[in-house]
């Protein structure tokens, strides 16, 4: 569903004497799936996100959606096509939760056309996925992390898109909330077969809920595949610099990251 091939990218704006940020990535996100995009602060996983999005554009490669390229998509039809829960969400005004999911049917609306029933109906089905009706009418301000986060994944699916990006989901929350959206994602990708890239800090999130690990460092992809294949103490180590012990464990049913200390 999701492809991209020898994606390259710098924020300099001489490209001759310019550092990669994102360096030659290629990956690949079936329909359908849960991937985890995993690596330590600036390797380039937030920039490759917002390339996917066509905020930036890459230097070189191409990315594509279901075999067609962003490029040819209008800003309007990749906005039915992803969506995106962003690391924190902050609002100028005082908005409700349900306008807050109301705009994620922006991307279905025409030019000055208000919600209707049916964005209406969208937005509930939203809330009561995400396990939020009952914050409807609440102010999004004064909710908890983990209830904005909630809230920002039910307008995400409120825009109908096939595929949801995530960047640090967890970041910020406690452990009880970490636990929450766990959770909630792996529901809704068993409910509903939602795609997801998620860019995440958290190894054992990544375990947890991804079906397919892609393992970024200095803008290169280090190793990609199968969770269990490619979450290992080596790839741990050779990532971060931390020795890690890397157990499947029975009762959570999937492998569990504990960290060591750091490696010579």
């Amino acid at each position: 569903m999701l492809k991209t091939r020898d994606v390259s990218f710098s924020y300099a704006r001489q490209r001759t004497a310019a550092r990669l940020v994102v360096d030659g990535v290629s990956l690949e996100v079936e329909r359908g799936r849960i991937a985890g995009l995993l690596g330590p602060n600036g390797s380039g996983k937030t920039t490759l996100l917002r390339l996917i999005t066509r905020l930036v554009a890459p230097l070189t490669g191409d990315i594509w959606i279901d075999g067609r390229s962003i490029v040819e998509f209008t800003r309007r039809d990749l906005a039915r096509r992803l969506a995106v829960v962003p690391q924190e969400t902050h609002t100028t005004f005082d908005f409700s939760v349900i306008d807050m999911v109301l705009m994620g049917r922006y991307a279905h609306l025409g030019p000055f056309e208000l919600e209707g029933a049916a964005d209406q109906a969208v937005a509930r089905e939203a809330l009561d996925a995400t396990g939020t009706s009952a914050l409807a009418s609440r102010s999004f301000a004064s909710l908890s992390g983990g209830e904005k986060q909630r809230v920002v994944i039910a307008s995400a699916l409120a825009q109908a898109a096939d595929l949801l990006l995530l960047d640090e989901p967890t970041a910020s929350l406690d452990l009880a909330y970490q636990f929450e959206i766990a959770a909630l994602l792996r529901r809704l990708n068993d409910e509903r077969g939602t795609t997801m890239l998620i860019s995440t800090h958290d190894l054992n999130l990544a375990a947890a809920v991804c079906d397919r690990i892609i393992l970024l460092k200095e803008g290169r992809i280090l190793a990609q595949g199968p969770t269990k294949d490619t979450l290992t103490a080596d790839n741990v180590r050779r990532l971060y610099g931390v020795e890690a012990d890397v157990q499947f464990h029975a009762r959570a049913g999937h492998v569990t990251v504990v960290p060591i200390g750091r490696s010579h």
